[in-house]
């Protein structure tokens, strides 16, 4: 049997894997309404009595729930059309947000009949502008504690690129905000399509210049992992807290390399594949 090249690069989902998304996602939503009740006299007394009940649980769960239907979306756009527009997602998020928080009490809404937009009325937890910077908390997700850190051991030996379905410039956005270490950026919407299409995964080892056996796909995510070495990928899963979305998929023996939930991420990556920390 002949043996396998060694890898080269190193491509990594980003949301989750290397940039936390339960945690502080709750975390804001959690601050914002606390400071909101604080500094805003016209909060309608009973969107006040329904935003105190709201506990850090609760907005943890909330947060949960905001991301599960953001997927949903995706999801019915791609069984719909064949794509998504990945741009696209920002308003998706908007709307999920709006609704939820509609849901729960904690949003007057009014729409316009004559446009059909939908207003944030006074007396609201959130007004229009406090709202708007909520629906982007997914542009300033921080890493996870090993994440750079690690990039920066793994820099030494391999190309380290993100791999994410999202559009290019939000995914630099990030990078940049939280100055993750990545060699490239790569994003779904360059190769026109979605993972796990096999368009992204070999789309981004061709333009790498690499061959997919040369490649490793970093994810927390099994299915992610399956679509990546089903196009000749290593598959290296790095466990995540409450970030499997389809634990069943355990059963199938997907990974190549394994890094536990208690093991420190990237870092114990680097180790695995011969890179000491100084």
């Amino acid at each position: 049997m002949t043996a396998r090249p060694p890898l080269r690069v190193l491509f990594f989902d980003v949301f989750g894997t290397c940039v936390q998304q339960r945690p502080p996602v709750a975390d804001e939503l959690w601050k914002a309404a606390n400071e909101a009740l604080e500094s805003n006299a016209s909060i309608n007394d009973e969107v006040r009595a329904k935003a105190t009940e709201m506990t850090y649980e609760k907005w943890f769960e909330f947060g949960g729930e905001w991301n599960g239907i953001e997927h949903t979306v995706v999801r019915e756009q791609i069984a719909k059309t064949g794509t998504v527009d990945w741009r696209a997602v920002d308003q998706y998020r908007q709307d999920a947000l709006r609704t939820l928080l509609a849901r729960h009490g904690l949003l007057l809404l009014r729409e316009d009949p004559t446009t059909s937009e939908v207003h944030i009325e006074p007396g609201s937890l959130f007004d229009a502008a406090q709202f708007k910077h909520l629906a982007t908390i997914w542009h300033r997700l921080p890493p996870w504690p090993d994440t750079c850190r690690g990039l920066d051991l793994l820099n030494k030996k391999f190309s380290t690129v993100t791999l994410s379905n999202a559009y290019n410039d939000l995914m630099k956005g990030l990078v940049a905000h939280s100055s993750i270490p990545f060699t490239q950026v790569y994003t779904s919407d360059l190769f026109h399509s979605y993972k796990p299409n096999p368009k992204v995964y070999l789309g981004a080892a061709e333009k790498m210049g690499v061959k997919p056996e040369e490649c490793a796909l970093v994810a927390a995510h099994l299915g992610d992992l399956k679509g990546a070495k089903a196009c000749g990928f290593h598959a290296i899963y790095v466990e995540r807290p409450l970030e499997e979305k389809t634990p069943a998929l355990r059963e199938e023996n997907i990974p190549d390399l394994v890094i536990k939930e208690d093991e420190e991420g990237f870092v114990a990556l680097a180790r695995r594949l011969g890179i000491q920390a100084e």
